[in-house]
């Protein structure tokens, strides 16, 4: 290798090596550990079913908390200390922004399951009044042998619009989640935007929109401004974690920092659940997700 060019190249991976620097300071990293959780464009709720999975559930309340995070979500309320989380929250300041009031078994999309789901909403909706949240996750269910994806989707159907009312009553929203097949739920009912936005439609409550898990929906159908942009009116809550891996943005594929910079600009500001898994821990977690909402 001739001198000059030798010489030129070095010059110019120190240059590279100090903008990577001054980027990263620039993004955040700087930014003080306790005040990792406020963002400056993106309200973030931790989910405590994947952040800080050792510790009993109310500690890692605290540890959220310390982090500098207001809000957390969880999946199901059943066998959890209902009145210790609402007390943890309050002496906090961190919301619940939304928990799974019916999960994937028994499924939403068998009829004969309707009775216990308009129950589950009823119970799930003064779980939500105690706890001061205003959304719960709701689900479709595996695949039915002997169904076809159009019949489970009609059942689905039928099955929010008997469970709408209820939480219109009570002033909540259920928000329906689509899962993806290809690595995390393999047999299904429901993956990816479109089938989603028919069943809301023919629902037609204002109660009942859609949870967008970007991870999901990353892995289904990719094209997240597009289908953004196209469906915001639907979306009443967004989920977030990178591909592959399903653990913090800046992990894998997804460009969060252009993800999340759409949701801005689509004037979203509602809550962004953060169901990923931390892949060393949750305080460089919590710096890559401060980092992704910088721009």
């Amino acid at each position: 290798m001739q001198p000059a060019r030798r010489k030129f190249l070095a010059g110019t991976a120190a240059l590279a090596a100090g903008a990577t620097v001054t980027s990263r300071v620039a993004a955040g990293d700087n930014v003080d550990d306790s005040r990792l959780g406020r963002t400056p464009h993106t309200r973030f709720s931790v989910n405590l079913e994947m952040w800080w999975r050792k510790l009993p559930f109310l500690q890692r309340i605290d540890e959220a908390a310390r982090l500098g995070f207001t809000a957390m979500e969880f999946w199901p309320w059943q066998g959890k200390d209902i009145a210790a989380i609402a007390a943890a929250c309050q002496k906090h300041k961190i919301e619940v922004t939304q928990f799974t009031a019916w999960g994937f078994r028994p499924g939403l999309n068998d009829p004969k399951n309707h009775g216990r789901f308009v129950e589950a909403i009823e119970a799930g909706c003064k779980v939500a009044q105690q706890l001061n949240c205003r959304m719960m996750c709701v689900v479709g269910g595996d695949d039915i042998r002997g169904m076809t994806q159009a019949q489970m989707h009609e059942n689905i159907i039928a099955g929010l619009r008997k469970g709408a009312p209820v939480a219109e009553k009570h002033g909540i929203t259920l928000i329906l989640e689509a899962m993806n097949i290809r690595v995390d739920h393999k047999g299904h009912c429901l993956y990816g935007s479109e089938p989603t936005l028919r069943i809301l439609k023919a629902v037609g409550s204002r109660h009942v929109k859609m949870l967008a898990d970007l991870y999901h929906l990353q892995i289904t159908e990719g094209d997240l401004c597009g289908h953004l942009r196209e469906n915001i009116d639907q979306i009443a809550y967004i989920q977030i974690a990178d591909h592959p891996g399903r653990n913090e943005p800046g992990t894998g594929e997804i460009h969060y920092p252009r993800v999340l910079r759409q949701l801005h600009d689509l004037s979203y500001r509602g809550w962004v659940g953060l169901e990923c898994v931390p892949r060393k821990t949750e305080l460089e977690a919590a710096r890559a997700v401060n980092r992704a909402d910088q721009w």
